[in-house]
């Protein structure tokens, strides 16, 4: 039994069970933390909408890199390039048309929101395409050279002033520069509860929630909402690949990250599927992307950055590549420990210690520990510093993660070899012009006891 089994085992409702404790665990230490914090019950909400938020994000994205890494064996790290591009796809088909005199300074397509949702999503797998066709027999550290110079490339395409703005289809249309792109269209939960027919509905339940948060109760309302909505895809998600793993696809994708030679040989063509699986890893990525950054307002190329590939490269790490319970899992972990527990941490410490005598700098901080074996200055620059320090926690903890929890939390579940019967009816050998006897996929006839 591999640990994730014995750990699920454990946990009323599997897999299931496993996840809602983590998540529910996540919930109960922020909310503490928000009591010790002295937050009034609109703080503590929006404590939550924003954890939720991003569990959300990370949990997506990490079950995307899932299906390359951990499915697949394509060694993706350009996961920023292919969100960029469905986020500024998606803006450039639905913000509103080009007015002169108004606040934003292009415009788009002006079609629905949810057109542009789509538009996004097939120009991350098209991108997909591009990469995947030159680099299917790169492997391993050439793939992964390749992918993150794509995701470079597109994020200086972006700041290029050439791509500022131009003409698209008789409409003014761009993507913003270095300025950034201002999303000026319909808030995605409006767009879907109008679409839906229950925005009404939606503005009642905000006006009854005045009891609860008297002012301004709008903002709080979408925050948890919205996070839920996230909690929602990450679901479908999950649904998604756990139906591609136990698909005869999805068990080819894994004879390829065996062995591919052996897959090949065995009458495969793994181009293709690592083709049809890159692609789709890549949409899912670039719908990620569009939820985490759609509700902002803005969007600049400059978040495109590398690290936001290796946050999710780590979320994967921690709950264990190949593991769809696990990605969830270490998405949920990194979210809560490791991205917003710093700054929950910090505030903490200044909160109970507030005369906390720290170094001003690194130099005063080292300096003791140096000369005279003295840790206490370190320590307390460390724990006033840790939010400055977060890269630098990653860092370790993805080091300790290497060297003594290599395959996560939950690791790689042992996957049944064959989800057929060895044998056929008897009723299909007979078709064949065979006997009655049953006769094994193996060439072979399968004898009962008296013909021992």
């Amino acid at each position: 039994m591999s640990v994730k089994d014995d750990v699920a085992a454990r946990v009323p409702g599997g897999d299931t069970g496993l996840i809602v404790l983590v998540i529910a665990s996540a919930y109960l230490l922020y909310l503490l933390a928000g009591i010790v914090l002295g937050y009034d019950l609109r703080g503590q909400l929006n404590s939550i909408a924003t954890l939720t938020f991003y569990i959300g994000v990370f949990a997506m994205l990490s079950l995307a890199l899932n299906l390359h890494w951990g499915y697949t064996g394509l060694f993706n790290i350009g996961i920023v390039g292919f969100m960029a591009v469905g986020v500024y796809v998606m803006a450039l088909v639905s913000k509103p048309l080009y007015v002169a005199g108004g606040a934003a300074q292009v415009g788009g397509l002006g079609l629905p929101l949810w057109v542009g949702i789509l538009a996004g999503m097939l120009a991350a797998a098209i991108l997909g395409l591009v990469v995947a066709l030159p680099a299917l027999r790169l492997r391993a550290d050439y793939l992964a050279i390749v992918t993150i110079a794509m995701s470079e490339i597109v994020r200086f395409s972006f700041l290029s002033g050439d791509l500022q703005q131009f003409s698209l289809l008789g409409t003014r249309v761009g993507f913003g520069g270095g300025s950034g792109l201002i999303l000026d269209f319909t808030s995605p939960l409006e767009a879907l509860f109008q679409a839906i027919g229950l925005w009404g509905v939606y503005t009642g339940f905000i006006d009854a929630f005045r009891v609860i948060v008297p002012t301004n109760p709008k903002p709080v309302v979408d925050g948890i909402v919205y996070g839920a909505l996230l909690l929602g895809f990450v679901v479908v998600y999950y649904w998604l690949l756990k139906r591609t793993g136990e698909s005869p696809f999805g068990r080819v994708l894994k004879a390829i990250r065996e062995d591919e030679d052996v897959a090949n040989a065995l009458g495969k063509n793994t181009d293709g599927f690592k083709i049809k699986s890159f692609m789709l890893g890549c949409a899912l990525m670039g719908l990620a992307g569009i939820l985490w950054l759609m509700p902002q307002g803005a969007v600049t190329p400059n978040f495109f950055r590398p690290r936001v590939t290796f946050f999710v490269w780590i979320a994967l790490i921690i709950g264990g590549a190949g593991s769809n319970t696990g990605s969830v899992l270490g998405g949920a972990v990194f979210a809560a420990v490791l991205y917003q527990g710093p700054r929950y941490f910090q505030n903490l410490v200044g909160t109970v210690f507030p005369n906390l005598d720290s170094p001003s700098g690194f130099g005063q901080a080292i300096s003791p520990l140096i000369s005279s074996f003295d840790p206490v200055p370190f320590l307390l620059y460390t724990v006033d510093s840790i939010r400055q320090l977060q890269l630098v926690v990653m860092g370790l903890v993805l080091i300790w993660l290497m060297h003594n929890r290599p395959e996560g939390l939950l690791g790689h579940r042992k996957e049944t070899a064959s989800v057929i019967p060895l044998s056929r009816p008897k009723s299909m050998a007979a078709a064949d012009g065979g006997t009655d006897e049953t006769v094994r996929t193996d060439g072979g006839i399968e004898r009962g006891e008296d013909d021992e």
